[in-house]
């Protein structure tokens, strides 16, 4: 499960670089706009968690392998955040809406094409095009929010974006494993394909066009060397443990690490000669956005890889049908959706960075009595076994993921609010994608040096260490509150949260 925490460009209302429409829309045109963007944008946070519960019935229907379902998780988050700066400069410099249309159209497309995909190398293909269509659409949604909306009368419209994305984000498990135990795991990517079409056609008609005044450049060697250099690592950390790890997946690795560091070089450079860098490094002087990122980042490398080995662990180990593997998630997602709201509306005023750590170490708790119970689980095992721990660990992540944005963005200055929360969203989604590789290699690696201990006893074990690893990595978000200032609340911009 992953979700976007804070939508780029859009924290900073009245600094918002654009041009007015010159025919404002209101009335029932503006609600139909309103509605395009916000179809957009839950089809994009459903597609992140939906189709982790139907993995195990792609493996059986494509002839999958362990490293290539881990492919289908990792590809979309990966090309959505590598692009999504990008996205975001597009819409400023060639047209929101027009850019937005564009990727609207090319998602829906690729959803089709994913709902169709013949081999499992063709979805993953189609997976990477999805990512790169939802980094051109979901930036300019609430800048174009901000345009047809005037400040007194954004705060429903933000309000029903917030509300739709969270719902969006937590009941995706829920929501694949109806699809893929009734029309089958296809209809879990072609069920955007009637959602997408009404958006397009309310989009074309109703949204206005905005561009930014002053854009920011647009850098394609950036995005090159960044995909170039995460690719070096997420390849052969995907595939090494079937491949047998011969020497070229190190040195691919390491070659990768090379490639990153020059690449943060090049970004540095950028900023000291007045150009606008791709990502920007100065942000990391401040101790509330370095310590939030770190945070965000720790999470979510954390459950992109707990939610890809939950999920096999109960269908493949335990032998669950696809729906029981989904509603067990529902504890989850009430409990963090109750969490998450009294967290970024309540506690986060109250207590600053501690209710980041205080989130963490409810997950701790979650993680050990979820391990308690997997130690002794098999087939015959309640659902309600796993209850306690999956509530618990909900609970926390949702006081840990409705804060670490307006933490990270608290003392941002307001001109640089927009490059800020864009960054923030890439350090998410590569997190997603990185956990899903490296936890997902670690839980089949130590399944498949099991397997004749039988298939409850093998997927358990690799759970088990991806709940341990968890702990590990919610001592990490711990440690990271610690460099957030501890008034950082006192900084909390309007909107922020």
């Amino acid at each position: 499960m992953s979700t976007t925490l804070v939508p780029s460009r859009t924290d900073a209302p009245e600094v918002l670089d654009v041009h007015p429409s010159p025919q404002p829309v209101a009335g029932r045109a503006r609600t139909l706009a309103l509605v395009s963007l916000l179809l957009s944008v839950t089809m994009e946070l459903l597609d992140l968690t939906i189709v982790n519960v139907a993995l195990p019935t792609i493996e059986a229907a494509l002839g999958a392998s362990a490293s290539m379902l881990q492919w289908v998780v990792a590809a979309y988050p990966l090309a959505f955040g590598i692009a999504l700066i990008t996205g975001a400069r597009l819409g400023d410099r060639f047209g929101r809406k027009r850019v937005f249309v564009l990727g609207l159209i090319g998602f829906t497309i690729a959803s089709a094409a994913c709902g169709f995909a013949p081999s499992i190398g063709a979805l993953v293909a189609f997976r990477v095009l999805q990512g790169l269509a939802a980094a051109a659409m979901v930036p300019q949604v609430l800048t174009s929010i901000q345009v047809m909306y005037a400040p007194h009368e954004r705060g429903l419209a933000l309000g029903l974006f917030s509300g739709l994305a969270g719902i969006a984000a937590v009941l995706g498990p829920i929501i694949g494993a109806v699809l893929t135990e009734g029309p089958g795991w296809r209809a879990v990517f072609l069920v955007n394909v009637p959602v997408g079409l009404i958006a397009i056609a309310a989009a074309v008609r109703f949204i206005p066009e905005s561009r930014a005044e002053r854009p920011a450049r647009i850098d394609l060697r950036g995005v090159a060397v960044l995909s170039g250099g995460l690719f070096a690592i997420l390849y052969p950390l995907t595939m090494g443990h079937e491949l047998g790890w011969p020497i070229w997946t190190y040195a691919a690795m390491l070659a990768g690490l090379v490639v990153l560091g020059f690449f943060v070089a090049a970004q540095r450079r950028h900023e000291r000669t007045g150009d606008e860098p791709l990502v920007a490094t100065a942000l990391y002087a401040g101790r509330a956005f370095t310590g939030g990122s770190l945070v965000a980042a720790s999470m979510f490398v954390t459950t992109g890889g707990y939610f890809l080995a939950s999920t096999l662990y109960f269908q493949i180990g335990l032998g669950w049908s696809v729906l029981k593997a989904g509603l067990v998630n529902l504890p989850f997602a009430i409990v963090c959706t109750v969490t998450a709201g009294l967290g970024a509306t309540v506690l986060l005023a109250r207590l600053g960075r501690r209710v980041l750590a205080l989130g963490a170490a409810i997950m701790v708790l979650g993680f050990a009595v979820l391990a308690l119970v997997v130690r002794s689980a098999d087939a015959m095992t309640s659902v309600w076994a796993f209850v306690p721990g999956l509530a618990i660990v909900g609970a926390g992540f949702g006081f840990v993921v409705s804060s670490a944005a307006p933490v990270a963005l608290a003392r941002v200055p307001l001109e640089r609010a927009g490059a800020a929360s864009g960054q923030f969203n890439t350090t998410v989604q590569l997190a997603n994608a990185i956990g899903a590789a490296a936890l997902g290699t670690l839980f089949f690696e130590v399944a498949a040096r099991h397997l004749t201990a039988g298939p409850a006893d093998a997927f358990g074990r690799g759970f088990l260490l991806v709940l341990l690893v968890g702990i590990a990595m919610m001592g990490v978000v711990i440690a990271a509150t610690r460099i957030v200032p501890e008034d950082v609340q006192n900084g909390l911009q309007p909107g922020a949260h």
